[in-house]
């Protein structure tokens, strides 16, 4: 699409979240919530909606959307009841979802993204509420039948649903980014929208910018990554530009994602903005929660990605980039936090954590949960750097490797293979009038001028010192003796 044409437009973007909550049993009932289960085991009479059977609240619902809510800087409700949502589906075995409708538990609040040019933007939140999700229906296992797996079906959820503030595709996809971070971190949900634990629905319109009343808005569906959010948002931005331009109207209705064609597909038209019919759950009293529930919740919340940045890069002095990598993964920052426990060297902390762990992390195909070098040891090896007793070319090179496999910790490895720096300076003076001696050639073009040689003579001194010399002493003394 040309840009003359797309930047008559505004995108108006509303993003509504699932996450799937890490509680051991359903929202409403004591079966076992896990992922993975043979399918149709983990179902009982309450899950199914038989007669006489009665729902009752999970406590840790509750107390995951009051964290969550907190984190967000919501508004807590202190009084909300729940509804019953009304629709036929084949893997909905009771035909209505326990949700809430006009009493969300939390209200408000916002998550803080990065816009494309790097400023910072906040995307209001309308509502948090508690839900039970549905089963699961399965198309491609039966060539002729749909198979229907209930094991998901009352599993709780928190859906998160924004403001319309969000303005582009790229807007879009930071937001959810930010959300997975959250609710990561709070530890309420693994965010893996793959198997299906977090997952999206987008409101799209567009309309001129000069234009004060929004278009009419698309409901898009069924997107399984974050790419493919974003991918579903731009084409349905494009589509409905080129609707407009081409006079046709907006219809307002739910589509599909296809992520082969990378496009969307209309489902079904919607009559009205709300198509369901709610109603009070008669089975589940009203729930009040105190302010003194509520301290005791925000009391043990851990720290956050947005607190974890500014104090790394305001007290511990990190690059933006160092800290918003280490913040980027849970698992990361906690390591990473258990380093500085034993070390003051906080940048490098970050390097050995960036670098040498986080290569080995990623050639193995494993977490930092997995590593099999403690933090107490990888702050050692920064001490046993500072102090100049190894150099950090040894540290990663063979120290490091062995400590993968080895009980040991680094001082004992480097003093049974004989590696700490001699920092004598006279021996090093000795190594460097050999190093001299053995490469007139070199010495020549470097006082005529070539001063990058610099590096061929460090390497030629630290094959000759076996690198148990201190490099930066080591260059000190070297270029001082070529230069006069």
């Amino acid at each position: 699409m040309d840009n003359s044409v797309r930047d008559k437009y505004q995108a108006v973007i509303g993003l509504e979240v699932h996450a799937q909550l890490l509680t051991e049993s359903k929202a409403y009932s004591g079966d076992i919530n896990e992922y993975g289960a043979t399918p149709n085991s983990n179902i009982s009479a309450i899950t199914l909606g038989h007669p006489g059977t009665l729902p009752y609240v999970n406590k840790k619902t509750v107390e995951f959307a009051v964290k969550l809510g907190l984190a967000c800087g919501s508004e807590i409700e202190s009084t909300q009841n729940f509804a019953r949502k009304n629709y036929f589906y084949p893997d909905l075995p009771k035909g209505y979802q326990i949700t809430q409708d006009k009493t969300p538990i939390c209200k408000g609040g916002q998550i803080i993204i990065k816009s494309a040019n790097g400023i910072e933007k906040a995307i209001k939140i309308t509502r948090i509420h508690m839900e039970e999700d549905a089963g699961k229906s399965i198309h491609d296992v039966d060539i002729y039948d749909t198979l229907v797996d209930l094991n998901r079906a009352g599993v709780p959820l928190l859906e998160i649903v924004s403001e319309p503030d969000i303005r582009s595709s790229h807007e879009a996809y930071s937001y959810l980014m930010e959300v997975r971070k959250l609710v990561r971190y709070l530890g309420i949900c693994d965010g893996n929208m793959e198997e299906g634990s977090m997952r999206c629905d987008a409101n799209i319109s567009v309309n001129l910018i000069e234009e004060k009343d929004f278009g009419t808005k698309v409901e898009v569906k069924n997107m399984n990554s974050m790419r493919n959010v974003q991918k579903a948002i731009e084409f349905e931005i494009i589509r409905q530009i080129n609707c407009l331009e081409n006079g046709e109207s907006i219809s307002q209705e739910t589509r599909s994602f296809d992520a082969l064609n990378s496009s969307t597909i209309s489902m079904r038209t919607k009559e009205a903005a709300n198509d369901y019919r709610y109603f009070p759950e008669p089975d589940l009293p009203f729930l009040e929660i105190d302010k003194k529930y509520i301290a005791d919740v925000k009391k043990n919340l851990p720290q956050l990605p947005r607190a974890l940045f500014k104090k790394y890069t305001t007290q511990y002095l990190l690059s933006d980039y160092d800290a918003l990598n280490i913040v980027e993964n849970k698992e990361l920052a906690v390591f990473y936090n258990k380093i500085i426990e034993h070390t003051s060297n906080y940048k490098a902390a970050a390097n050995w954590l960036m670098g040498d762990v986080k290569s080995y992390l990623n050639e193995n195909g494993v977490s930092i949960k997995e590593l099999p070098i403690s933090a107490k040891k990888i702050a050692e090896l920064i001490k046993l750097i500072d102090d100049g007793k190894i150099s950090h070319t040894i540290a990663s090179q063979k120290i490091f490797p062995l400590l993968l496999s080895s009980e040991e910790y680094p001082l004992q490895i480097a003093e049974r293979l004989n590696l700490i720096q001699e920092n004598n300076d006279d021996l090093i003076e000795d190594f460097v009038n050999q190093v001299i001696l053995n490469n007139k050639n070199e010495v020549s073009r470097y006082k005529n001028g070539e001063k990058q040689l610099i590096g061929f003579f460090m390497g030629k001194f630290m094959k000759l010192s076996k690198g148990k010399v201190d490099p930066k002493t080591a260059n000190l003394i070297l270029r001082n003796k070529l230069d006069n």
